[in-house]
């Protein structure tokens, strides 16, 4: 007896379903192997800094995004609330990727529109452009930071999902204590860095596009960058202590792409080499105090070392 039309169709439709499954998961692996050269894309992790076990995982792209979304709003001394409010918009416009397509002729992180007069597509690409825009209208909304984030976003993007901003807040408030320096030593990424040796031109420049020329980086040998901690820079609201820990976060978000092997602040360090992995107290430093403590753990508090891969 023949079977049903409808059951043959059935597992027709499900062989094919399989088949279409088996192919997609091809491509992605045919993509990691010719992208990353057989690895896995790099991740990130930013953990509380509370000790209440809360924390995040963002792929390394992200994180380069973050970052410079954080700089560009420090260096224009907005506060960590304001920090919050631009990375949460961020995480529902894009996922924090720098995105050439959007709704109508939306682009970037922000999803902006050159139509909306927000600038020239070139402009709005730019992550370091875009988050100053948006931190431009963010501060011109009075008392800001008092309201729900969700309430200053959509104030900011006239989103037709307002309330959608709301369930990035508690990862976006996370990124922002770590990237703002407020809670050290709470960012880790994965040590995949660049093939290419890291290049101290390329992060002296990446330093000063987002955290503009009061940031004055400075090259030794090997490869290494200097970064002196000014505590009058930016907004700084924790002090000079703050200020090293956002700068040495910010290396460690851009070490895939600038080629950056190791990180060091405060007598801790983050290497390339224990991917992953919390930040180090080497040597004497390591007996000196706990996870945490604001620059003051052993020594190099008024400075921030970026060692570059050879």
């Amino acid at each position: 007896m023949p079977e049903p039309r409808t059951l043959v169709r059935r597992g027709r439709l499900v062989r094919i379903g399989a088949a279409v499954a088996v192919l997609l998961a091809l491509v992605g692996y045919v993509v990691v192997q010719y992208v990353f050269g057989g690895r896995a894309a790099p991740r990130c992790k930013v953990v509380s800094g509370n000790g209440d076990g809360a924390s995040y995982e963002f792929g390394a792209d992200q994180a380069e995004n973050a970052a410079t979304v954080a700089a560009v709003g420090t260096s224009r001394g907005m506060t960590e609330r304001a920090v919050t409010i631009a990375l949460a918009t961020a995480l529902q416009e894009s996922g924090l990727r720098n995105i050439s397509r959007g709704d109508r002729d939306s682009l970037g992180l922000f999803q902006q529109r050159p139509s909306q007069g927000w600038g020239n597509e070139k402009q709005i690409m730019d992550p370091a452009y875009s988050a100053a825009r948006f931190y431009v209208h963010l501060k011109d909304i009075p008392g800001y930071s008092r309201l729900p984030l969700t309430v200053a976003a959509q104030r900011v993007q006239r989103s037709g999902y307002p309330q959608a901003y709301a369930k990035h807040e508690p990862d976006a408030v996370l990124l922002a204590a770590a990237l703002t320096g407020r809670a050290p030593a709470t960012l880790t990424c994965e040590g995949r860095t660049a093939d290419d040796p890291g290049d101290p031109a390329k992060v002296r420049a990446a330093l000063v596009r987002d955290f503009g020329r009061d940031v004055v980086p400075t090259s030794g040998r090997g490869g290494t960058v200097t970064v002196p901690v000014d505590a009058t820079a930016g907004s700084a609201e924790g002090g000079a202590g703050q200020r090293g820990w956002e700068l040495a976060h910010w290396a460690v978000a851009q070490a895939s792409a600038l080629g950056i092997d190791r990180v060091s602040y405060g007598g801790r360090e983050w290497s390339a080499a224990n991917s992953g992995k919390e930040w180090r107290m080497p040597g004497k430093a390591g007996k000196t105090g706990a996870a945490g403590q604001r620059g003051d753990a052993g020594t190099g508090a008024d400075r921030v070392r970026i060692v570059l891969g050879q």
